[in-house]
């Protein structure tokens, strides 16, 4: 069995805001002796791991990673529990399994993640949270603390850097935008990223889902920033309808025109922010049709399967899992659609119709 010592010396070592040096002299050996064990040259000596161990707060098993096993099969059940509660919206459910599984594992920065990610999302208005802007007050400062201790000292880089995204985000909803961009330029720009430099790196049997699954991350990023300038409203209604038309497209191209029930959340989504637009332009047939179609979405999508799977050629073989789904709104969909889409101020002048109405009898 491979000892983790010297990583978790390291580790713990940052964690602790510590200097090779200043450990080095509470343990009365030489710097060099304290950067062999971090690079796993060499193991201190046993009498020691009793005095480091006390010098981090922890124990000789945890010193030497002899219980990592335990623990990761304990971080994976609370990461587990957390995605089941967030796919159904259960936010304050959420933070007291990421709270439960700190206090157990205060090191473990999946679950310092996790605990960071809930408090964010307490705050977001999109969802039924009653007590959002006072979520956003109180915990403002949690989030903060938490997003930069995992940048300055989680070792695994996705961690770090969701972490640094979120917490920029989150001050930026604070208002602390200029400190949000300072946060936001730290991060590696797309060009250089790993995906987009590995391919030559790349055994011939991995090439194919590699290349199949940066298709869909990149598909992802590139449906969200043409939803975005959908959205802004910095376009002409008629501009934002050609927009979305293009996103539906781009979405039949990637997925080969395979309907993912699972997925239909923001079919749902697209489909009545269209029918908003063309109410702009006072195209009622048209609003009708779209608002029909976001109402079918919305109740195939309550009635989800637990996982759904497709293939396509751009993407391969794809399976989706109903838990996948991450939301701070635990109302089923056609009960948004009936009680905060329907009554957006873009629908006054049908709201009365028998079209209309048939509609909001669907949900």
């Amino acid at each position: 069995m491979k000892l983790l010592i010297g990583e978790n010396i390291k580790s713990l070592r940052k964690l602790k805001d510590i200097t090779q040096e200043q450990l080095a002299e509470m343990l009365n050996v030489s710097c060099q002796s304290i950067s062999r064990w971090e690079l796993g040259v060499c193991y201190p000596d046993m009498e020691l791991l009793p005095v480091i161990a006390q010098i981090f707060e922890t124990t000789v098993d945890k010193l030497l990673g002899v219980d990592n096993i335990t623990e990761s099969k304990k971080v994976d059940e609370y990461l587990s529990r957390f995605q089941q509660a967030i796919s159904k919206g259960e936010i304050n459910e959420c933070i007291s399994i990421a709270r439960s599984g700190v206090k157990e594992y205060p090191n473990n920065y999946a679950l310092l993640n996790k605990l960071m990610y809930a408090l964010f999302v307490s705050g977001d208005e999109t969802g039924n949270i009653d007590n959002w802007k006072e979520n956003m007050e109180k915990y403002d400062a949690e989030i903060t603390s938490l997003g930069e201790r995992i940048m300055r000292y989680c070792p695994d880089q996705n961690i770090r850097l969701e972490a640094m995204a979120r917490l920029a985000f989150n001050h930026c909803e604070q208002g602390r935008k200029e400190k949000g961009r300072e946060i936001y330029e730290k991060l590696p720009p797309m060009i250089l990223c790993r995906e987009n430099q590995m391919w030559e790196a790349l055994k011939e049997d991995e090439k194919l889902p590699f290349l199949q699954k940066q298709i869909k991350k990149s598909y992802d990023m590139l449906s969200d920033f043409i939803w975005l300038l959908a959205t802004c409203e910095k376009l002409t209604p008629k501009e934002s309808i050609s927009v979305i038309e293009k996103l539906d497209e781009l979405d039949n191209l990637i997925t080969g025109g395979n309907y993912n029930v699972i997925s239909t959340y923001g079919n749902s989504q697209i489909s009545y922010e269209k029918a908003k637009l063309y109410a702009k332009i006072g195209d009622e047939k048209t609003v009708y049709k779209h608002l029909e179609s976001a109402a079918k979405r919305a109740i195939d999508f309550d009635g989800r399967p637990e996982i759904e799977e497709y293939n396509s050629l751009l993407l391969g073989n794809v399976k989706v899992k109903r838990t996948d789904f991450e939301t701070a709104d635990t109302r089923p969909l056609t009960e948004i659609m009936r009680n905060s889409w329907l009554s957006d101020t873009a629908f006054d002048s049908i709201r009365n119709t028998p079209e209309f109405e048939k509609i909001e009898s669907m949900l």
